[in-house]
């Protein structure tokens, strides 16, 4: 699905290089490579502050914390992502609210946010799902009008454009008041191992989630708050500053393998391909297909796999009918449940080649037009 060792083909001198400078440094955690990338994601990012941690996941359980939520607090979420964004909230004691996708973007609805807001509603998680964002300007608007926090779930985004009714052009993760992302290998922006960070353009914020981050002190032994354990190594900081400015052209290049299954896919009438909305640049974390529902998507996946193709399902179950967040009552949610009968993604990443989407795209087309 991801081609890292290509992508390491290219820059291989230059990650050895800085792996070994922290080799023999011997200065493995908080050393100056994770203040250097910090600092250059804060500029990449128009200047919001940058708190590098463990992963993606502790970033959102970290930015939740740091909004001084409460036992009981509702928080809304897309019921069609992955489970990381709603097992923080489990996990805090807080209540998950999950709400149904727009059918062919895959992004949270508004409508059904703005229908699930009641008065123990403190804050919205959009997940900005397969490399678009979710409708931010909407969603801030709903957050103003009813004192709401917004948690961005950029792992999937980062890199991504979004412009304002005004003109103004905003990263991923820079619109709420917090931004949280994951540098797991197979991201857009990757690392070796596991790493995340978390973005925010308030000052006495960042200090929080900073302090929070480490144990809840800012001096050390001096634990002023209850905290966690959660760093980005130094070891994964110096391969991050070495991809970081890779990062639009990789974001690029999908961009270009995107456009091409389209172009490819043109005359297939079985899929839907992804559609982009306006207002933000599609990062393709996933290229993701829509399946007609005639389609045998289990003999699809099976068939490419023989054939060497590697093909996913994200997400084969919707969090509303996982067993740990089962929802009270005969809850539906039909865009949700349609998706997950019917997509499936195909190989996306920065060193696809022409020759390897036309092998792909051939097989696809000779199942769909073989199989009813």
């Amino acid at each position: 699905m991801v081609d890292l060792l290509a992508q390491y083909a290219h820059i291989q001198a230059d990650i050895d290089q800085a792996v070994l400078d922290v080799v023999k440094s011997s200065k493995y955690i908080n050393g100056p490579e994770v203040h250097k990338f910090s600092d250059s994601l804060s500029q990449y990012l128009g200047g919001a502050h940058v708190i590098p941690c463990a992963n993606g996941t502790d970033a959102l359980q970290i930015a939740l914390m740091g909004l001084g939520l409460k036992p009981g607090d509702e928080v809304i979420t897309a019921t069609f992502t992955y489970v990381a964004t709603a097992e923080v909230i489990a996990l805090l004691g807080l209540k998950p609210v999950l709400v149904d996708v727009h059918p062919e973007t895959f992004l949270i609805d508004v409508d059904a946010v703005e229908k699930a807001i009641t008065e123990h509603t403190k804050a919205i998680v959009p997940v900005h799902l397969f490399g678009q964002c979710a409708d931010m300007e909407r969603l801030n608007a709903l957050a103003e009008k009813h004192q709401l926090y917004i948690v961005e779930d950029t792992a999937q985004a980062i890199g991504s454009d979004v412009t304002m009714s005004n003109g103004e052009r905003m990263k991923a993760g820079t619109i709420g008041h917090i931004g949280c992302t994951s540098f797991f290998p197979s991201k857009n922006l990757g690392c070796f191992g596991d790493g995340g960070a978390m973005f925010t353009r308030d000052q006495a914020l960042a200090d929080r989630l900073k302090k929070i981050a480490n144990h809840g002190q800012s001096v050390q032994y001096y634990h002023d708050i209850v905290g966690v354990n959660s760093r980005l190594d130094s070891i994964q900081a110096a391969i991050l500053n070495v991809k970081l400015p890779h990062l639009d052209s990789y974001n690029q290049r999908r961009r270009e393998a995107a456009h091409r299954y389209n172009q490819l896919l043109a005359t297939q009438t079985k899929v839907n391909t992804p559609v982009e909305v306006g207002y933000s640049t599609h990062v393709y974390h996933q290229y993701t297909l829509i399946l007609d529902p005639s389609v045998d998507r289990d003999g699809l996946k099976q068939y490419l796999s023989e054939q060497g193709i590697p093909a996913m399902i994200y997400y084969p179950v919707p969090l509303h009918e996982q067993k740990a967040y089962l929802q009270e009552g005969d809850v539906r949610f039909p865009a949700t449940e349609s998706l997950c009968k019917h997509v499936i993604s195909l190989p996306m990443h920065s060193e696809l080649t022409v020759e390897q989407q036309e092998h792909i795209v051939n097989h696809l087309n000779q199942f769909l037009n073989t199989h009813s």
